[in-house]
């Protein structure tokens, strides 16, 4: 493994994290409703399933799932209803004003589970790791290569959804979100229902 392979690893990691999915429209609505703590917390349990997700990948789950397809659709459905679940309550609390106060807040270790839930439920990840791993990095790596891909992978994505939520914590980023909230919310749900429904009939 070579410092360049690492590099082109992360460059793909992080084009990948910008893209609008489940997993940054969770940490941006937590972050704006929750505040900065919540969404650096919610940031930390999406990372960790990921880059167990890569640590899975680099361990071959890719071929369990071929042999055991049912587990692969158990996964994949479970994950889409719990996305279908969270578009739901975005979609019914959209008219609502946001709290005021910080009572409804979730609770660190509900955040943390919320992102480690959301990200548990798209086994597809293990799929593109596998493909961008056979790619970039040459086969028969050590276990201590593999290691130091995973603890890679868990830095990067905690130290931007950190980053992300230190931004998105600001007075005029708030207040931006309470004009919008309405529609943000009510786009967030129709983008979240669209990925689940597309987990549940995707192959």
């Amino acid at each position: 493994m070579t410092v360049a392979a690492l590099i082109a690893f992360n460059l793909t990691l992080l084009a990948s994290m910008a893209s609008p999915g489940p997993a940054l429209l969770l940490a941006l609505k937590t972050t704006l409703t929750s505040g900065r703590m919540a969404g650096i917390v919610t940031g930390l349990g999406l990372g960790t399933m990921a880059a167990i997700w890569t640590g899975l990948a680099l361990l071959g789950l890719e071929g369990v799932f071929k042999l055991f397809p049912w587990a692969y659709i158990v996964l994949k459905t479970g994950g889409a209803l719990y996305l279908l679940y969270i578009a739901y309550g975005m979609w019914k609390d959209a008219a609502k004003p946001l709290a005021p106060s910080s009572a409804d807040a979730p609770s660190l270790r509900r955040a943390f589970f919320t992102g480690f839930a959301v990200n548990v439920g798209n086994p597809k990840s293990v799929i593109f790791a596998s493909a961008v791993l056979l790619v970039i990095f040459p086969q028969g790596m050590s276990l201590t290569e593999k290691t130091s891909i995973v603890l890679n992978h868990l830095l990067v994505e905690w130290s931007v959804y950190t980053l992300f939520a230190l931004a998105l914590s600001t007075g005029p980023a708030r207040a931006g979100y309470l004009r919008l909230k309405p529609w943000f919310d009510r786009t967030a749900a129709l983008v979240l229902t669209a990925l689940g429904l597309r987990l549940i009939f995707s192959k």
